[in-house]
């Protein structure tokens, strides 16, 4: 080898380095391309125990005793590729789990982990199956005695369903597939059980509508928006399976007194909005008549906590309709119609103390809120009030100040039920891992006597109902629980250490406030309330109106239009919309332009009632909008109008000038509001004024002197010709005094037309027609007057009223 300066290695030519580094390029490239996945290999086979899918959807007894014999049962799907010879079926048991952690990740694990999973049980644990070709499934069924089983001392053991066999990929035995479920196991009666409190939700999404024919017919057939309900109650249905097995449970029934209303008005006749819209006849009067005489003997002599009325939505009223006016006094009127429908309808007195708010979260807001309504339990949920500190669980009980108490329920348990459980592989493994949560927080801490809640979803489905029961069934004979009704769970001494401080505010979960009813919709409440006082008053029979539409109002706030926006805005729509058409029953009937011919006449306005039932209290204002031209004598009238007619108003009006005037017509209340729309038409006035008036007199009157003149000159000529006639008679037989001028001078006297002294002179005619003038203006006036009261009057009356 060349040396180098200093003594170090002489470093190799470039070609020969650059030849090295290509190999090893060469050598690294395959093994990095097994180890770097491609993008085609993003769906890869299942491998290792999750090449087949082991479900447990039978295992029975849930809760074994010593005698009993065990059987396990389910199915297995080769989910590869490959075929897998000898397979092969195996229980194994592991435990007894000491914590609620423990549990809750045993049943999180979905592969095998030999340090967990335990042994195979030989013998009767196993069943051997034939070849698995791909995607093929088979049943698997195993039996075997509880005392054949591991179970050395009392606790929560896990179970776990293996299938081990040979896969061709690998050519070797394997586990393939693994399923994880929970044995409990306490043969003896503990001496200090757990109290358990289960409520038992009995609510349904509103259904009954403000629309119930309450104008329609006399009876007020109600009107459903739809005919869920009635698959509900009928045998098999979610509604029936709550009460049929709800009776036979050591349970708390919690109901939505909307729920009982509605069934109740379904035992007669009703209809239903179907599919395009129509309102068509109910058919479900036997099968709601059955459910409730059903759910009356199933409640007899049991605990029954009434909701407020429609179950009010506690946190979106806390949070946003709490300062809309109006909003929280509804609530009161919610508890009062809960405690009288119940009463009514299951002739029992329900607890009313109880506030639920949605999935049990709570801030200050809503306990306030929830002392509004009138309660002093509030059932929270221990994922909204954590612990810290404590290894065990706490009793539900705990006052929060105020005078009330905080009924914090188990969030793990009270969640149990809520998967699919429509599946027999979720129903079985639900049912155990509940059965196994119960008995490990007993054995938390065996000699503290504990009372715990558990408050599942609102509205379980039909599986869910029927997991619920199953597990309740397998509690109520246990060893390690005993049932305690809500009342006495409220009362219990609570745990000096658990958690007491309610929420902020701002800390309500965002997901919970984003279903929330918006504000928008407490204020279309608001207005929707106003507008049903408004049309109330006038009412002779209001409660027709007020009891459904009022109940509607309840029922918009439900908490059931959590995640149902638009049927929440649908139904929102449908009350209002109801309200105002029938409001529009009662208005003002169009009027066509009118014309005034003189100085007074009669304006009638005509006011309509459709409905079934008498209005009053109305009152009729009348407005014009030039009185300097057209006066309305008495603007105001108060009127009354009987159910299916109408009645005519008269309105005195008088004429200042001619011209065009708009006149408005208003209905109001007694206290002043106004009361539908206002109709406005137009009157055109056409009356004769004073000016015209006075030279139309002074016409007349110039015609009459005229007239009078004649008259007298007329009979002043007479008189002249008749005094010649005799003078001339005088003449002939006294021609001697003719000639004195005697006759001459008396004619040419007193009745001369110069002689003042003479009535029928010029001057006395002067002052006489001047008399006579000035009493014709006022007679004249007074004969207009008397012709307007009477015969003018009522020719304009004639030309208004068209």
């Amino acid at each position: 080898m060349t040396g180098s300066p200093g003594g170090l290695p002489a470093r190799p030519p470039a070609h020969r380095r650059l030849l090295t580094a290509l190999l090893l390029v060469a050598l690294l490239l395959p093994a990095a391309l097994v180890q770097v996945p491609t993008a085609g290999t993003a769906h890869a086979q299942p491998s290792g125990s999750r090449s087949v899918n082991v479900s447990v959807d039978y295992l029975n007894p849930s809760v074994p005793s010593g005698g009993d014999d065990l059987t396990v049962s389910g199915k297995v799907t080769n989910k590869t590729d490959a075929k897998i010879t000898d397979p092969h079926v195996s229980l194994r048991l592991s435990g007894p789990l000491t914590s609620r952690s423990e549990v809750t990740q045993a049943s999180e694990r979905t592969g095998w982990l030999s340090d967990y999973d335990g042994a195979e049980i030989d013998g009767p644990g196993t069943e051997e199956l034939k070849t698995l070709a791909p995607g093929m499934s088979r049943d698997f069924s195993i039996t075997i005695p509880v005392n054949r089983l591991p179970l050395d001392a009392p606790g929560v053991y896990q179970l776990a369903v293996s299938l081990s066999g040979t896969s061709a990929d690998a050519g070797y035995e394997q586990v393939l597939g693994i399923e994880h479920t929970f044995l409990p196991w306490q043969p003896d009666d503990l001496s200090t059980k757990t109290r358990l409190t289960f409520v038992w939700p009995v609510i349904a999404t509103p259904q009954l509508t403000a629309r119930t024919e309450a104008e329609a017919d006399e009876q007020q057939t109600p009107v459903l928006a739809s005919d869920r309900l009635l698959e509900q109650m009928e045998p098999g249905g979610r509604l029936q399976q709550m009460v049929a097995l709800g009776e036979e449970l050591p349970v708390t029934w919690v109901i939505d007194p909307d729920l009982l209303a509605t069934a109740s008005a379904m035992t007669e006749a009703y209809n239903v909005v179907d599919e395009d819209g129509e309102t068509v006849p109910g058919k479900g009067q036997d099968t709601a008549r059955q459910w409730l005489a059903d759910l009356q003997n199933a409640v007899k002599g049991r605990e029954v906590v009434a909701l407020p009325f429609g179950d009010p939505d506690l946190a979106a009223i806390a949070h946003r309709g709490r300062k809309v006016p109006g909003t929280l006094d509804q609530l009161g009127d919610a508890t009062t119609l809960a405690q009288k429908t119940v009463g009514s309808v299951l002739h029992l007195e329900p607890e009313t103390d109880l506030a639920w708010p949605a999935e049990g979260a709570i801030d200050k807001r809503i306990v306030g809120v929830a002392g509004a309504a009138g309660a002093q339990w509030v059932l929270a949920r221990s994922d909204s009030m954590t612990e810290s500190g404590l290894s065990y669980t706490p009793t539900a009980a705990r006052p929060i100040g105020g005078g009330r108490t905080a009924l914090v329920a188990d969030a793990q348990l009270s969640r149990a039920f809520e998967g699919d459980m429509s599946r027999a592989e979720t129903y079985s493994l639900a049912i155990q891992e509940y059965l196994a949560q119960t008995l490990v927080t007993t054995l938390q801490q065996p000699n503290l006597q504990r009372s715990i809640v558990v408050a599942p979803q609102r509205t379980p489905t039909l599986g869910q109902v029927q997991a619920m029961a199953e597990a309740l069934g397998d509690l109520d004979t246990s060893t390690w629980m005993t049932p305690l009704n809500l009342s006495s769970a409220a009362v219990e001494p609570a745990d000096p250490g658990a958690n007491r401080a309610v929420p902020s505010t701002g800390a309500y979960p965002k997901k919970l406030r984003k279903q929330e009813i918006p504000r928008e919709a407490f204020e279309r409440i608001l207005d929707t309330r106003q507008h049903l006082d408004n049309f109330s008053v006038i009412l002779d029979n209001s409660l027709r109106v007020t009891v459904p539409f009022g109940n509607a109002l309840l029922r918009e706030m439900s908490t059931q239009w959590r995640g149902r926006k638009t049927e929440a805005e649908a139904f929102r729509r449908e009350v209002q919309g109801y309200l105002e058409d029938l409001t529009s029953q009662v208005q003002l009937i169009d009027k066509s332009d009118l014309t005034l011919s003189g100085n007074s006449g009669t304006i009638p306005v005509t006011v309509q009632n459709n409905l079934l039932q008498n209005v009053r209290g109305l009152e009729l204002r009348l407005t014009s909008d030039v009185p300097s031209r057209l006066r309305i004598e008495e603007e105001r009238q108060s009127i009354e109008v009987a159910g299916g007619h109408s009645t005519s108003v008269k309105f005195e009006a008088s004429a200042r000038a001619s011209g065009p005037v708009t006149i408005t017509a208003q209905l109001y209340t007694a206290d002043g509001r106004p009361f539908g729309a206002e109709k406005t038409f137009q009157v055109e006035v056409t009356s004769i004024t004073s000016t015209v008036l006075l030279v139309i007199g002074a016409g007349i009157l110039l015609l009459v002197l005229a007239g009078v003149r004649m008259y007298s000159q007329r009979k002043r000529a007479a008189r002249t010709a008749e005094a010649g006639d005799e003078a001339d008679e005088e003449a002939d037989g006294n021609g001697e005094e003719d000639e004195n001028g005697d006759g001459g001078g008396g004619t040419g006297g007193a009745g001369s037309p110069e002689d003042p002294a003479d009535p029928g002179s010029d001057g006395d005619t002067g002052e006489a027609d001047k008399e006579a003038h000035g009493t014709h203006l006022t007679g004249g006036d007074r004969a207009d007057d008397t012709d307007t009261e009477s015969g003018a009057r009522s020719g304009a009356s004639e030309r208004v009223e068209r």
